[in-house]
């Protein structure tokens, strides 16, 4: 059986952000317990060369649900500024996120297969196919920003470990 490109996307997206979700949760529920305002986290970087917390998230919405909708509308762009949120503003959009791509029907998507779209950024258009940019561009972004997300969160000592990271599993009933 081939796998579709719902399967390979938006099913991947969905388990991540529930596991970003959890994560979030449990971040502030350490912060609370510690006495720590989590609005402190939002500027925390592992290095100073880094984009800090509150970036990573935005860009885990940016690179999942932006993604597909950038895709269904042929060009994806940079994101836009990160908004002036506090922790829970945060999190509402990382849910907002789940919630909104679990409205994304398989065909929706599977329908994207072989469109040509583009990447525009700096005045220039990368082109791609929807499943080339979903997997080669989309994807990884989406990864490399919620693993760091949970590690700023782990470096400032919240007790998580890889299933907080990776939500849950798809596993055969």
């Amino acid at each position: 059986m081939a796998i579709s490109l719902y399967e390979l996307s938006v099913t991947n997206y969905l388990q991540i952000l529930g596991g970003v979700e959890g994560f979030l949760g449990r971040g502030l529920t350490h912060f609370q317990e510690n006495k720590t305002d989590p609005g402190e986290i939002l500027e925390t970087k592992l290095a100073p060369d880094m984009l800090p917390f509150k970036f990573q998230l935005h860009s885990v919405v940016h690179h999942s649900l932006g993604a597909i909708r950038g895709v269904q509308a042929g060009v994806f762009k940079p994101p836009s500024p990160v908004p002036a949120l506090d922790y829970a503003g945060f999190q509402k959009t990382i849910s907002d996120a789940r919630q909104e791509l679990q409205q994304v029907k398989p065909e929706e998507v599977n329908g994207l297969l072989g469109k040509d779209m583009a990447f525009e950024i700096g005045g220039r258009s990368l082109p791609f196919t929807a499943e080339g940019f979903l997997q080669s561009f989309s994807l990884p972004n989406f990864y490399f920003h919620s693993t760091t997300a949970y590690d700023i969160l782990r470096h400032k000592g919240v007790p998580l470990g890889k299933r907080d990271y990776l939500g849950r599993m798809r596993m055969k009933t």
